[in-house]
């Protein structure tokens, strides 16, 4: 009686914990929604990068490649960040861009980076945003003031100086808590996520995966 008390407690406690988990998925990588999909193609790229929607055993992801190209595809919708925080992303560099300084404008360039924006002002250049990066050479948790804008700011949420090329990397990210403490905003909501992999400034080239971008507590 007491074992079977004991087994009804954990498996109540388990469904509570079900319960209480929240999830928003931002991209579901389908054909259909890569067509409808917002793209803007950086200013003076010569190029746009290469999006294509692929699907294996452990679901759909997003493959990007940047040849002396820069284009981000974006998606506007609110995230209520007093209920989920968290940026969940899986991703991976195939090919990267290493001997660069990645915080200078000539060499400001990623294989793989998920945006998380919030409107500011009347004007797309009055923005805030997080810029969250898959860094050739700089390490995991890193931070700087994007060289071109600075309501932008550059954390590298995953990195080659710690992780394998061509290797899935999962990492969750505070986004609540880096708005305040890096761009001084106590927000309760985002009003956009954008995914962009650009080679214009280096002029080479990056092969990069994106997959299960969502939003959790």
């Amino acid at each position: 009686m007491f074992r079977l008390s004991i087994i009804s407690f954990f498996i109540f406690s388990l469904l509570l914990s079900f319960s209480h988990a929240e999830k928003v998925k931002v991209f579901e990588f389908t054909n259909s929604e890569l067509e409808n999909l917002k793209v803007r193609k950086v200013r003076g790229a010569k190029a746009k990068t290469e999006y294509s929607v692929g699907k294996n055993e452990n679901g759909s992801f997003l493959k990007a490649i940047a040849n002396n190209s820069a284009s981000g595809l974006g998606k506007e919708m609110k995230i209520d960040l007093n209920k989920t925080p968290f940026l969940n992303i899986t991703w991976k560099v195939e090919k990267d861009i290493k001997g660069i300084d990645e915080t200078s404008k000539k060499g400001h360039d990623y294989a793989a980076r998920v945006f998380v924006v919030k409107k500011t002002g009347a004007t797309p250049l009055s923005n805030k945003a997080m810029n969250y990066v898959f860094s050739s050479n700089e390490k995991t948790n890193s931070h700087w003031t994007g060289p071109y804008r600075k309501q932008i700011i550059d954390y590298v949420a995953s990195s080659l100086v710690d992780s394998k090329e061509n290797s899935w990397v999962t990492v969750k990210l505070n986004v609540k808590e880096h708005f305040k403490k890096f761009l001084d905003l106590d927000l309760g909501e985002i009003d956009g996520v954008a995914i962009m992999t650009d080679t214009d400034n280096t002029k080479q080239k990056a092969v990069s995966y994106y997959k299960n971008i969502y939003f959790s507590n």
